[in-house]
């Protein structure tokens, strides 16, 4: 029932309990206790509403920022990476593969409070060695939600 639970969640956080209880053959008290115990035992971390805020009047700036570090010795990649997602403006941080070493993730208002964030912030951490800034344009698919859904163009054909 547990992964099953997560996998329905994740797609859907606000679904029904009672709900939940149908499609698992369970029942909504089994459903509660489950939940908390997975956010007891911090296998779930948080709920999350996802906004396509190109849609709406705020202004939102987003940014992927590659950090090459230099490990710190029987700390690895993780003390720099706390330094790096203790800060507010940071949404995510991930350990990566290839030539940089950190990915991380910023929204702001706009391209002057990133370029000052990574400029006075993260490059001064003298962990890091360099940084590449990358600005996202658009989002077609966020979180496994497709944002701006084409549709099919009307393909009958016009009778006169």
């Amino acid at each position: 029932m547990r992964e099953e639970l997560l996998l329905i969640i994740e797609k859907n956080s606000r679904i029904d309990l009672k709900e939940l209880a149908v499609i698992l053959g369970v029942s909504q008290e089994d459903v509660l206790n489950e939940l908390q115990n997975l956010e007891k035992e911090g296998i779930i971390c948080g709920y999350h509403t996802l906004i396509d805020w190109d849609k709406t009047s705020v202004e939102k700036i987003n940014a992927l920022i590659e950090v090459r570090v230099t490990p710190q010795r029987g700390q690895g990649f993780d003390h720099i990476a706390e330094r790096i997602y203790n800060y507010p403006e940071v949404k995510s941080v991930y350990l990566i593969s290839g030539a940089y070493d950190l990915l991380v993730t910023l929204e702001q208002k706009s391209l002057k409070e990133i370029s000052a964030f990574v400029s006075d912030k993260l490059s001064t951490l003298e962990s890091v060695l360099s940084t590449a800034t990358h600005f996202i344009l658009k989002k077609y698919k966020d979180h496994g939600t497709i944002l701006e859904k084409k549709h099919k163009e009307d393909e009958r054909e016009i009778m006169i």
